[in-house]
This record gives structure tokens, C-alpha cells and sequence, in this order.
């Protein structure tokens, strides 16, 4: 009897009712129901992620250019921050600090937050860059960024060291779009959402990427956000035909998510146990969530 009423006053400690996350954790997996209401979003909602002290939030909230914090009990929201000058991001990301990091496919930038004055700065500009579009963050603070151009479908990925010097790896490649980090570093998959390929490349230990070999590839539909599980399972958005794809960290495809909406942009792990799938989807304007058995890779 004590160890559940420790049990009950820590799960009240982390936010959530306890009755609230029983519930969550008696959810079937893999089975997909709305977070949000439809429409709450415009149809760039995009890059939905967690700050450390578990808030939830998702690009382009009721308009382009904002970023919402969204209540993951009650689905409702509210703007945090209205991006300056016209930016548009597509992704959220945090480093180690704390600090918000975003694309921003307008201006050729990417932006950070200070979480706790909102005030919002260039972090790197280069006149080289397409579109930044996805992040991934590694625990040197190194930022890898996927850069499509898509009036011709190619694209470029990039390092931005912790000087914030950005760093050309490849150019040459289809519609760079989502891009992770394997959970020991060691692995950095990129996709090409019009070409339908998804690439892997060796991460040496100063960053630097090597011997890219093709991961997976699909016939139909594109790709979108990726993210990796706890033991190195691939969650990929399959924009257009509505379902997170996972494969094993051999390629395989092992399941596949089906969603209420089909064009589904990104996706991240959250909850206290890492069990909950966030899915943004664009036709919907909303977000859906799943129960997984794995956690995400940061759990």
C-alpha cells in the first residue's frame, strides 16, 4: 500500500492526474486518436516537440509564423511566440541548454528562443542555405540540417558547430527532408521525400559524416519527419498516405501506423514513459497521438 501511494504522489508530482495516466497507459497501442481539435493549425503545422520540463509544442499555430504550447490533457492551445519579420518555421528543437531552435525556410535561417524572455535571434545565416527545413540536435550541441530546394527537388545537408560556423557535408542529393540521429550518435539518417529514399550515413566522433548507403526506399507516397526509439527503430511520416512507417535499424519494415489524417509532417515521442507518439498532420490542421511499446530514444 505505501509503494502505490508513493507511486500515486510522484505520477502527481510529474503534472498529469493519476487518473488522467492510468488512462494513457491503459491505451491500446498503435492506435491512433486526436489530440487537437481539426483546424487549430495551418497547413504548415509541422515540428511538434517537448521542452525539458514537459511542455508541448507545434509550429504555426492558428496562423503561419507562430509557435503554439499546446495543453497535452485538454489538446487546447495558446500562441508562445509570434516569429519576427514574416519567419516561417518548420521544426522545433531544443539543445542541451534548454534553448528552442527552428528552420526557417524564408529567410534562409535558424532561429533560437531563450525560453525565458521569448526573445527570439538569428542563430546562423548563410546566403548559401535553400530552405532550412529539419533539425536534429547531438549532445555536443551540434545541429544537423536538412536544406531541400524544392522547386527542383534537390537538396543539401548541413553541421552547425557549437560556434555556430555552419558546415557544408553534402550537396548533390534529392529532397532532403527529415533527418535523426541513431540513439549512440553513430548513425545520421536523411530522406528524400520526392525521391523516396531514405540514406544513412557513419557520424565520426568530431561530427563529420561517411559512407552513405541507401537505408530504405518506397515506391509511392513521400516522406516527411523522422524520429528513432530507444533501441534504434526508425519512425518515419509517410506524407500522403497517412501512416508512420517503422523500420528496424536493418531497414526492415516492421509496422505500419495507420492515422485519421494522410498528410502527416512530423512526429515526436513524449509523456512521462516516452510511450506517446505526437503526429502533426497538415490536411487535418491537428495532431493525433499513438501508444507505442518502445520509448523514444531520449527516454
Amino acid at each position: 500500500m505505501r509503494k502505490y501511494i508513493c507511486l500515486l504522489t510522484m505520477m502527481a508530482g510529474w503534472g498529469l492526474p493519476v487518473i488522467a495516466q492510468q488512462k494513457n497507459a491503459d491505451r491500446p497501442l498503435y492506435e491512433a486518436r486526436d489530440l487537437t481539435a481539426e483546424n487549430m493549425f495551418s497547413s504548415n503545422i509541422e515540428g511538434p516537440n517537448f521542452d525539458k520540463a514537459g511542455n508541448f509544442y507545434v509550429v504555426n499555430f492558428k496562423q503561419d509564423g507562430t509557435i503554439g504550447k499546446i495543453n497535452t490533457r485538454t489538446g487546447a492551445g495558446e500562441i508562445f511566440v509570434t516569429l519576427p519579420d514574416s519567419s516561417v518555421a518548420n521544426g522545433i528543437h531544443f539543445n542541451s541548454k534548454g534553448a528552442m531552435f527552428l528552420p526557417d525556410f524564408i529567410w534562409h535561417n535558424v532561429l533560437t528562443i531563450d525560453m525565458k524572455t521569448k526573445k527570439v535571434s538569428v542563430y546562423v545565416h548563410s546566403d548559401q542555405f535553400n530552405q532550412p527545413n529539419d533539425l536534429c540536435i547531438n549532445r555536443k550541441d551540434q545541429i544537423y540540417v536538412s536544406d531541400p530546394k524544392w522547386a527542383n527537388n534537390t537538396g543539401q545537408i548541413w553541421r552547425i558547430d557549437a560556434n555556430r560556423t555552419p558546415v557544408l557535408l553534402e550537396t548533390n542529393m534529392g529532397t532532403t527532408n527529415g533527418i535523426e540521429l541513431s540513439p549512440d550518435e553513430k548513425t545520421l539518417y536523411v530522406n528524400e521525400s520526392v525521391q523516396r529514399k531514405i540514406w544513412k550515413y557513419k557520424v565520426d566522433k568530431a561530427g563529420n559524416i561517411s559512407r552513405k548507403t541507401l537505408f530504405a526506399s518506397f515506391p509511392d507516397y513521400g516522406f516527411d519527419g523522422m524520429k528513432c526509439d530507444k533501441v534504434g527503430n526508425l519512425y518515419v511520416a509517410r506524407w500522403g498516405k497517412g501512416v508512420i512507417a517503422v523500420l528496424s535499424p536493418a531497414g526492415k519494415l516492421i509496422r505500419e501506423v495507420p492515422l485519421k489524417g494522410k498528410q502527416c509532417s512530423n512526429l515526436v515521442f513524449g509523456d512521462k514513459d516516452g510511450q506517446t507518439v505526437y503526429v502533426t498532420l497538415q490536411d487535418r490542421k491537428c495532431v493525433e497521438t499513438f501508444r507505442v511499446a518502445v520509448p523514444g530514444k531520449h527516454f
